[in-house]
């Protein structure tokens, strides 16, 4: 799908290897974290949401996995960054936080490729990213209303 030829000739695929990388680790974190809050998440709808963000995860995650395949040649075995916090809302920031780091990550990844598909691949991410953000506020804000939390303590502002 990707050449790896470009890469090879232009001398960005050192720091394009390197970007992935930390994607990648990202992506399959994500996809942990959020089979743990799809356990964790009080209603059906919630459950159902984050099902679907983990499919984007996975999906981000195998065509992140490929594209680094197409370059270095051989296969990069991820690593799990962090575990998923116990209390669910703790849950939400964090996932949310993090859908919102990599919405600007991947924006910036896109940015900086001048291949169409490696482009197309990371505005697309990120464009996901950004979705997964939304629902992710608007669960923390039912939950937190639900729960009595006012969102200005619990946010520490």
């Amino acid at each position: 799908m990707y050449s790896s030829h470009y890469y090879a000739s232009s001398g960005e695929n050192r720091e394009l290897l390197s970007h992935l990388i930390t994607v990648i680790n990202e992506e399959y974190t994500s996809i942990y974290l959020y089979k743990q809050m799809e356990k964790n998440a009080p209603t059906i709808k919630q459950k159902e949401v984050i099902k679907e963000i983990r499919q984007d995860e996975i999906r981000h995650f195998n065509q992140f996995s490929e594209l680094y395949y197409s370059i270095k040649g051989e296969k990069y075995e991820p690593e799990l960054l962090r575990k998923c916090p116990s209390n669910y809302l703790e849950s939400l920031r964090d996932a949310f936080i993090d859908e919102q780091s990599a919405t600007d990550f991947y924006l910036a990844l896109s940015d900086q490729s001048f291949h169409p598909q490696i482009n197309q691949m990371f505005q697309r991410a990120s464009a996901d990213e950004q979705n997964h953000a939304i629902w992710l506020l608007y669960f923390q804000l039912t939950s937190s209303v639900r729960n009595n939390i006012v969102f200005n303590d619990y946010w520490h502002i």
